[in-house]
C-alpha cells in the first residue's frame, strides 16, 4: 500500500473502519467517505493521533454530485476504491416497503454505481487501478427474510463482474469480497434492539449458523480486502471471495 492513495466508503465504523486502519498501517493514505460527520472527523483524528495517514470526506454516496465533489477534495491519483459502504433490512417482499427498496437501493447498489462512476474515467486515464466491493453471501444463496438486502448485494456481485471484464484492458481489477456473519457494533446493535435481555443467547445462536462454529471479524475481512488491493493479487480479477467459515459450502 506504500505510496498509494485509497477511498474507502463507509471506512469510519464496522468492517470500514477494519479496512482503514489496514490499508494505512500498510502504509497507503486513506480518505474515508462517511456521511456521519461527527462519526468521521472523530475516527479521522484518532487515527492520525496514533500514526496513520487518514482523512475525511463528509459524503452522501447516495448523491452522485456529492461523490463527485467528494473525490475532487482527495489527493490524486486514487490508486484504489473500496465500495464498503451499505445497510441492512430485515423482512421477506410482504414486510418489505417501497420506502425500505428505495432506500437500500440508493444506498447499496447507486452508491457503489456513483463511487465507482466517480473514479473510473480517473483510473482509465492514470494507466489503472483496483476496485473492491463489499457483496455478501447472500448475493447467492437464499438467506431467510433478506428479500431487499440480498437483492442489492447480488447486484453489486455483478457489478463486480461487468466492470472487470469491461475493464481488464484498461489495466483495472475488480473483485469483491462476500462476508457471512461478521461481528461489528451493527450486530451488537441488532441484539440490543431486538433481543433486550436475551443478547448472549442469541448472539450464540447467529454464530452457530456458520459452520466454523463462530462471526468472523473485520480485521479477517480486512486481512483479505488488503491481499485483494495489493500488487500481490495482480493476477486476481473477476472474482468473488466468500469469507462466510464455510457457510455456503459446507452447509
Amino acid at each position: 500500500m506504500k505510496n498509494k492513495n485509497i477511498i474507502v466508503t463507509g471506512g469510519a465504523s464496522g468492517i470500514g473502519l477494519a479496512i482503514t486502519r489496514r490499508f494505512a498501517a500498510a502504509g497507503g493514505r486513506v480518505f474515508i467517505f462517511d456521511i456521519n460527520e461527527d462519526t468521521g472527523t472523530k475516527v479521522a483524528l484518532q487515527l492520525q493521533a496514533e500514526g496513520l495517514p487518514v482523512g475525511f470526506v463528509q459524503c452522501d454516496i447516495s448523491d452522485f454530485e456529492q461523490v463527485t465533489e467528494a473525490v475532487a477534495q482527495v489527493r490524486s491519483p486514487i490508486h484504489i476504491l473500496v465500495n464498503n459502504a451499505g445497510v441492512s433490512h430485515i423482512g421477506n417482499i410482504e414486510q418489505t416497503s417501497e420506502e425500505d427498496l428505495d432506500r437500500l437501493y440508493q444506498i447499496n447498489i447507486k452508491g457503489v454505481y456513483n463511487c465507482s462512476k466517480a473514479l473510473i474515467g480517473k483510473m482509465v486515464a492514470q494507466g489503472g487501478g483496483v476496485i473492491l466491493n463489499m457483496a455478501s453471501i447472500a448475493a447467492v444463496v437464499g438467506i431467510p427474510d433478506r428479500f431487499a438486502y440480498s437483492m442489492t448485494k447480488a447486484a453489486v456481485l455483478n457489478m463486480t463482474l461487468t466492470i472487470a471484464r469491461d475493464y481488464i484492458d484498461k489495466n483495472i481489477r475488480c473483485n469483491a469480497i462476500s462476508p457471512a456473519r461478521i461481528h461489528t457494533p451493527f450486530v451488537d446493535g441488532f441484539l440490543a434492539k431486538h433481543y433486550p435481555g436475551q443478547e448472549e443467547e442469541m448472539f450464540a445462536k447467529l454464530a452457530a449458523t456458520q459452520p466454523i462454529g463462530r462471526m468472523g471479524t473485520p480485521e479477517e475481512v480486512a486481512a483479505l480486502a488488503l491481499y485483494l488491493c495489493s500488487d500481490d493479487a495482480a493476477f486476481v480479477t473477476g472474482c468473488n471471495f466468500p469469507l462466510d467459515g464455510g457457510f455456503i459450502s459446507l452447509k
